[in-house]
C-alpha cells in the first residue's frame, strides 16, 4: 500500500475525536424517517457504512426544528427522537465507526405540509417558494429579529440533544441554500438591517448558530461545517467571497470545513456532476402534473456539468491556504484511489463520500485490501440522488439490477 493510501486508512484526529481512518459518510438525506421517525430502514442503511470500515458516518437533515424540516417526513432534533435515536447511535458506534449528525433548517426552501409554529415558511427575505406550488405553499416570509432569535435557541437546544445522546460530532450545513445559507448568499438575502447587506452582515446569523451549538456542546466537541464554494447561480455567492465566508468560519471556531458547492434550489448539478437527474426525478413523481412538469422542464432545470474527479478541489485548496486552524474535509468526486491519494498529498486532513459508498459500502475495506487496483463501481448516473422521496429511499437502482442479474 502506498504511503498516501496508508494515511487515508490510519486512524486521524478530528479536534479531539480519534476516528480509525480518514473517510467519512457524507450526509446525505437518507429518506428514511417515515413520519420523521428514525426507524429499522435508517439504522440499517448507517450500520451498512460502519460495518464496512468507514471512520464515521453522517446521519442528514437532523434538524433543529419542526418548521426546519424541508418535507414533514424527515426527523427534528425533538424528544420523540431521544429513545430510537441514541439507541441507533449506540449500535453503530460498537462497530468502532464515530457518528456525526448534520444540523440543518431548512429557511424558506420548504414543502413541509405540518408547519407548527409558523403559517409560511420563512427565510432572510420575502419570495416566492418554487418548491411549495406543490403544497400550496408558494410564498415565504422574511424572518424578524424575533424569528432569527429564535432559530439560534433551536440550534442551542438540538446541540445539547445531540451531544446527550450519543453523537461523537455536529455537522451544521452553512451550504446548499439552506436556512444558514440563504443569509449567506446575497441572490436571497436582500436585507437591509444588521443581518443583511455586507458579508459580515450577512455571516451574523451564522456565526450566531455556530456560537449557540459550541455553547451548548463544549469546547471539546467536535463542530464540522459544510459550506459553498459557490451558489453557481447569478447574483449568488461567489467563489472568492466564499473563502472569506470560511475565514469567519474558522475565526468563529469550526473545528473542521467541508468544501462543498452549488444548491438544492438553484443548481444541484453543481454539486453532482455527471448525468442529469431530470429522467429519474420524473419518473420518480407520483403527481403526474409534477411528472410532466419535470419530464418537460427537467432538461432546463438542472444544467448539464460532465464528472470528472476531483471537481471541488482547487476550491477546497483555496480554503486550506485561507484558514488558520480549521481542519480540510474534502467532498466531490473522490472515487478512485489515485484521486485519495491526490488529496492526501494536499495535506487536505479528510474525505467525505457520498454516491460511491451508496454503490460500495464496503468501500473502505476493499480499498484496504485491493489498494491501487480498487474499482467503485459507481458510473455517477446520480440515480441514487432521484430516491430520496421513493418508498424506501435512497439506494443504488444499479445495485438492484445487479441482483436481479445474479
Amino acid at each position: 500500500m502506498s504511503q498516501l493510501l496508508q494515511k487515508a486508512f490510519s486512524p486521524a484526529k478530528l479536534g479531539t475525536l480519534e476516528l480509525r481512518n480518514r473517510i467519512i459518510k457524507a450526509a446525505t438525506f437518507e429518506g428514511k424517517t417515515p413520519d420523521g421517525i428514525p426507524g429499522e430502514a435508517l439504522h440499517k442503511f448507517h450500520r451498512q457504512f460502519c460495518d464496512g470500515g468507514v471512520g464515521m458516518t453522517t446521519i442528514g437533515y437532523c434538524t433543529t426544528d419542526p418548521d426546519g424540516r424541508v418535507n414533514d417526513q424527515m426527523m427534528y432534533m425533538g424528544d420523540y427522537v431521544r429513545k430510537p435515536l441514541g439507541d441507533m447511535l449506540a449500535d453503530l458506534k460498537s462497530t468502532g465507526a464515530r457518528v456525526s449528525g448534520q444540523m440543518a433548517h431548512c429557511g424558506h426552501f420548504s414543502k413541509n405540509r405540518k408547519l407548527q409554529r409558523l403559517k409560511r415558511p420563512k427565510g432572510p427575505t420575502a419570495m416566492v417558494n418554487p418548491l411549495g406550488l406543490t403544497v400550496g405553499k408558494p410564498w415565504s416570509d422574511a424572518m424578524t429579529e424575533k424569528d432569527i432569535d429564535y432559530m439560534v435557541s433551536t440550534y442551542y437546544e438540538a446541540g445539547l440533544m445531540m451531544k446527550e445522546i450519543g453523537f461523537d460530532a455536529i455537522e451544521i450545513h452553512f451550504g446548499h441554500g439552506y436556512g444558514l445559507s440563504q443569509f449567506i448568499s446575497p441572490k436571497t438575502n436582500k436585507r437591509t438591517d444588521r443581518y443583511g447587506g455586507s458579508l459580515e452582515n450577512r455571516m451574523r446569523l451564522p456565526l450566531r448558530a455556530l456560537e449557540a451549538v459550541r455553547k451548548a456542546v463544549g469546547d471539546d466537541f467536535p463542530i464540522l461545517g459544510k459550506m459553498g464554494l459557490t451558489d453557481a447561480v447569478r447574483g449568488g455567492l461567489s467563489r472568492d467571497e466564499a473563502i472569506e465566508v470560511a475565514a469567519h468560519l474558522d475565526k468563529g471556531g469550526i473545528d473542521a470545513l467541508i468544501t462543498s458547492g452549488g444548491t438544492s434550489s438553484y443548481n444541484v448539478m453543481h454539486m453532482f456532476r455527471g448525468d442529469s437527474i431530470a429522467e429519474g426525478m420524473a419518473e420518480s413523481q407520483t403527481n403526474p402534473i409534477m411528472k410532466a412538469a419535470f419530464k418537460f422542464m427537467g432538461p432546463k432545470m438542472f444544467k448539464e456539468y460532465p464528472y470528472e474527479e476531483l471537481y471541488f478541489l482547487e476550491g477546497c485548496k483555496r480554503v486550506r491556504d485561507r484558514v488558520k486552524n480549521a481542519q480540510l474535509v474534502y467532498i466531490g468526486g473522490c472515487h478512485t484511489m489515485e484521486s485519495l491519494e491526490t488529496v492526501m498529498a494536499e495535506g487536505i486532513d479528510f474525505v467525505q463520500i457520498g454516491r460511491a459508498l451508496i454503490k460500495d459500502p464496503d468501500y473502505v475495506k476493499n480499498a484496504m485490501v485491493q489498494q491501487s487496483n480498487y474499482v467503485n463501481g459507481c458510473t455517477h448516473c446520480n440515480r441514487c440522488v432521484t430516491t430520496i422521496e421513493v418508498p424506501g429511499g435512497v439506494h443504488c437502482p444499479l445495485n438492484i439490477k445487479q441482483e436481479q442479474v445474479a
